[in-house]
């Protein structure tokens, strides 16, 4: 079991504070075309992956909130609604909800001493974690879906018209 030391919260802070304008610049002026491509069936397209984003977000944000203000709570599970229930939002509108709900929950991590990276909430499947583990895993998810989204922009708007040069990259959307 690794141990409950905590590792300090700027740097996921940090990655926190930058994913909504990293998103900003990639998405900005891309059709909704691009937006709602889909490199196969049971793939996301960006929408998608903008739409599960808001709802980690919102789950996050809760599970801090809980880790802060009780003493080592249950934490939520993640449940994503069922396809037919999921919001059915335009790209635009799932960026501003997810810039919004990032910026707010940005302010708040400001505001807690760093003494909070230490705090615990209970995991259903791993049990006690710490603030300053699941703030690190925000940001890596965050990482991941940043690169999801360029390997989706790159396969649809690029590499297919990239002739010859197709053979130094294969992207992975």
């Amino acid at each position: 079991m690794q141990p409950l030391s905590p590792a300090p919260l700027q740097a996921p802070i940090s990655m926190l504070e930058k994913t909504p304008g990293l998103l900003e610049i990639l998405l900005r002026d891309l059709p909704e075309e691009m937006l709602q491509w889909k490199p196969a069936l049971e793939r996301w397209s960006i929408t998608e992956v903008l739409g599960h984003m808001v709802e980690i977000e919102r789950l996050y944000e809760q599970r801090a909130r809980r880790i802060v203000l009780e003493d080592s709570p249950v934490l939520p599970k993640c449940q994503p609604p069922a396809a037919a229930a999921a919001p059915k939002k335009s790209t635009r509108q799932f960026m501003d909800e997810f810039a919004a709900l990032r910026r707010a929950f940005a302010v708040y991590l400001h505001s807690m001493p760093a003494s909070a990276a230490a705090r615990t909430g209970q995991h259903y499947e791993m049990g006690p974690i710490s603030l300053s583990h699941m703030l690190h895993e925000l940001a890596n998810h965050d990482l991941g879906h940043l690169r999801q989204i360029a390997e989706l922009y790159r396969a649809h708007t690029f590499y297919r018209h990239a002739g010859p040069f197709q053979r130094y990259s294969s992207p992975k959307p």
